[in-house]
């Protein structure tokens, strides 16, 4: 419920930057820089490119507002967005280097025991993440990590939906299956 309203949020927020609302833009980029940052470094791993087609996606929205015809969502064609400027820079290198790391989490539990366990469960997933196809991992990062439905991943990434569906199905399988060999004991219920 919390994901709809953002998305509602984002939507208006878009509509009033069509208007050439200074306000709400500085808003839609508080909401979407963070996510919007880490699923372009998880594209390309260079930082200072990513922080660069950030801009440049922010500073489309920015221009385009108002050609937006509400096709998908607002957060999904600003995504998409995204993801076809990270290609550009793609094509144009012909390689590209994904991260292969998630960024440490800060446990602010007391409980040491639970502590060391999270922290043993987070090489897991990151170890396991590692051996994920860009395809796989970028199917989880917007599924469990932004939230988006299989349509607007699909729209996103300029795929059918049931690709999507099968990208994340598999990704879940590989996650569960490496998880389990590497006795992470919370992989059953975050990809399970």
């Amino acid at each position: 419920m919390a994901e709809r309203n953002n998305g509602a949020e984002i939507d208006s927020l878009v509509a009033q930057i069509a208007r050439g609302d200074r306000m709400a833009f500085d808003q839609l980029y508080r909401h979407l820089e963070r996510p919007l940052f880490r699923f372009i470094v998880l594209r390309l791993n260079d930082r200072h490119r990513s922080a660069d087609i950030m801009h440049d996606v922010f500073l489309e929205v920015w221009r385009s507002a108002a050609a937006f015809r509400g096709q998908s969502s607002a957060r999904t064609w600003i995504f998409a967005i995204a993801w076809r400027k990270a290609m550009e820079i793609h094509r144009r290198n012909d390689r590209v280097v994904y991260q292969e790391t998630l960024p440490e989490q800060i446990d602010e539990s007391t409980d040491a025991a639970t502590a060391i366990a999270q922290a043993e469960d987070s090489k897991a997933v990151r170890a396991c993440l590692d051996g994920l196809s860009a395809e796989h991992r970028i199917a989880l990062e917007l599924t469990f990590f932004e939230e988006m439905s299989y349509p607007e991943i699909a729209g996103v990434l300029g795929v059918p939906e049931g690709t999507v569906k099968s990208r994340v199905f598999h990704a879940k399988q590989l996650m569960l299956r490496c998880l389990t060999s590497k006795g992470a004991t919370g992989g059953r219920k975050s990809y399970g």
